[in-house]
């Protein structure tokens, strides 16, 4: 332990550093998030032949991210070596990653407990790494949800095609024991960032310190922007969900499958530029709350004029528009929710609004695959009016919170 402290101590701990860690160690674990629900599919029809068995442990591995998405964030309000936790939930995950391997095929029950086990620590991947970033880089938050946006674009991109290459080459087990050790080596980076110890409390009814669940949910309706916020983003994700749906059904309509991965790419290059921006350029001339409102607005205008386009090639820039305007819709949602969120519920705020997208993105898949039949024209418009109807909400909830107490019906200030 002496030798790891000294270890640490000769990390470079600058602010630049410390960013540049953090991005390497935010990469690698949601390359594994991203790549592990590919992996899994394929490691179910490799090992017993059945496509539905790949689906229930994506399943397993996607719905955990909802239900224990505020126990997680809890937790890592509360613990006081938050290093050590994050650092076993990493390796958590990628232990219970190649634990379901061994037992795929032996047996399914066992199999999807352990997938299950991931899901349930997936939290800290994502919203949890997030909520670092206040006390890593307290004076660069705007420039780093940028960078942090950056790398849920790269993972989007390059975590399917690492499982499916790695699967194609050596087999689906050796796919998911690959992403496990990228996890394990994100741990490892994570280690060295210089994430404070929690002091220890006489009082520990004191925040933070104190142990509830469920004690970031009810700042969704006693805190009006960050419900606003959160409102509008799901609504908005709730289409974008769709897009895999949508991708494919466009491509079919121009008789070429290989479009849909072309489509997707073009929407995730698009992301990763618009947050590369941000990163570069933070937006800080307007309320953050603006940004989400104002950039649900905008995506729903490509999102219109897709059924009107008659040609792929000039398909792809509109794809490639509502990912860069993407970029910063999410990195106000996280400076909202870094503004919005109280000490003793910080990481559960984050965690929470993670686990709320990735259920409005998994509804908004589910609907689309119902609703394939009304054909994609229709589904275009729809996932168009879900951007618009998220914006409008969220613009309500910010005006009416913006009335003063007794002057309904009397415009008030600030939205």
């Amino acid at each position: 332990m002496v030798v790891a402290t000294r270890a640490r101590s000769r990390v470079d701990d600058r602010p630049g550093a410390v960013l540049g860690r953090y991005v390497m160690a935010a990469v690698l674990v949601r390359l594994a998030d991203e790549g592990a629900r590919v992996a899994l599919v394929l490691l179910a029809i490799e090992r017993t032949g059945s496509a539905a068995y790949g689906g229930l442990l994506v399943a397993a591995l996607m719905v955990p991210h909802v239900v224990a998405g505020p126990v997680v964030g809890a937790v890592a309000d509360a613990v006081r070596r938050r290093r050590l936790f994050y650092t076993l939930a990493l390796l958590g995950y990628g232990g219970a990653l190649v634990a379901a391997v061994t037992s795929a095929a032996a047996s399914r029950p066992l199999s999807i407990a352990l997938v299950v086990l991931a899901g349930c620590l997936a939290p800290v991947m994502l919203g949890g790494l997030t909520s670092l970033l206040r006390d890593l880089v307290p004076d660069r938050l705007d420039s780093a949800f940028g960078v942090d946006a950056t790398s849920y674009n790269l993972a989007g991109i390059a975590g399917p095609a690492i499982a499916a290459v790695t699967a194609g080459a050596a087999g689906a087990g050796a796919a998911t024991v690959v992403l496990a050790a990228l996890v394990a080596l994100g741990g490892v980076v994570l280690w060295t960032l210089p994430i404070p110890d929690r002091p220890a409390r006489a009082d520990r009814d004191a925040a933070p310190g104190r142990l509830n669940p469920l004690g970031g949910i009810p700042l969704l309706w006693r805190r009006p922007r960050l419900g606003a916020v959160t409102l509008a983003s799901s609504f908005g994700q709730l289409g974008v969900g769709a897009l895999p749906v949508v991708a494919a059904l466009l491509a079919g309509r121009f008789q070429h499958t290989t479009y849909t991965g072309l489509f997707l790419a073009a929407a995730s290059v698009g992301g990763l530029v618009g947050s590369l921006w941000c990163a570069r350029h933070p937006i800080r001339s307007h309320p953050p709350e603006r940004v989400v409102v104002a950039s649900l607005l905008a995506m729903a205008v490509p999102f219109a004029l897709v059924p009107l386009v008659p040609a792929v090639w000039a398909t792809l820039p509109l794809f490639a528009l509502v990912g860069l305007l993407n970029g910063p819709l999410f990195c106000a949602v996280l400076a909202v929710r870094e503004r919005e969120a109280p000490p003793a519920a910080h990481t559960q705020v984050f965690t929470v609004g993670a686990g709320l997208k990735s259920t409005a993105a998994a509804a908004g898949a589910a609907l689309a695959g119902a609703c394939t039949g009304s054909g994609v024209g229709l589904l275009l418009l729809g996932v168009a009016a879900c951007q618009a109807f998220g914006a409008v909400a969220g613009a309500a909830v910010l005006r009416l919170s913006a009335r003063p107490a007794g002057s309904a019906g009397q415009p008030g200030g600030g939205w």
